[in-house]
């Protein structure tokens, strides 16, 4: 396996890996009904997407321009490639516009006290909202690069 097919490979594990899993343990901590262990995952969910998902976006980026240059692959016309590449930039674009603002919105809105007790103990309106946004474009932000790998391997087109 060469050079750049491995770190596109780790891209992808880091990126999938993450978007899956923080899904996983969002839906855990809100299934808790518990503001502290809500906050706290939420605010992981948060790290978790600059310490895996940036680097791995990274990775995908410049080793997929890599290795589409080496093989001469164009971006003319319309293929598995450019399909991938438009489905990536609106992956992108729903997290950048929709879901980290909802992150930060759950953030906000999951604080608890600075005596550790969560006030009125349950959680607000705007965090269910925000919560409830999030999971319907994450699924959407999780679907799509899964799509795009289908496109990857099967270069059908």
């Amino acid at each position: 396996m060469n050079g750049w097919l491995t770190m596109h490979l780790v891209g992808v594990l880091l990126f999938a890996g993450n978007i899956i899993t923080a899904a996983y343990w969002k839906v855990r901590a809100d299934l808790s009904n518990d503001r502290a262990h809500i906050h706290h995952t939420v605010r992981g969910v948060m790290l978790a997407d600059y310490v895996f998902t940036l680097p791995g976006l990274a990775l995908i980026i410049v080793s997929g321009i890599a290795m589409a240059a080496r093989e001469g692959i164009g971006l003319n016309g319309f293929n598995w490639l450019t399909a991938s590449l438009i489905l990536f930039g609106v992956t992108g674009a729903i997290w950048l516009a929709v879901l980290l603002p909802l992150q930060r919105a759950m953030i906000r809105h999951s604080k608890v006290g600075p005596d550790g007790q969560a006030g009125d103990a349950g959680l607000s309106p705007e965090y269910r909202r925000a919560s409830r946004l999030w999971a319907i474009f994450g699924i959407a932000a999780t679907l799509l690069p899964l799509v795009i790998l289908y496109l990857m391997i099967a270069k059908s087109f």
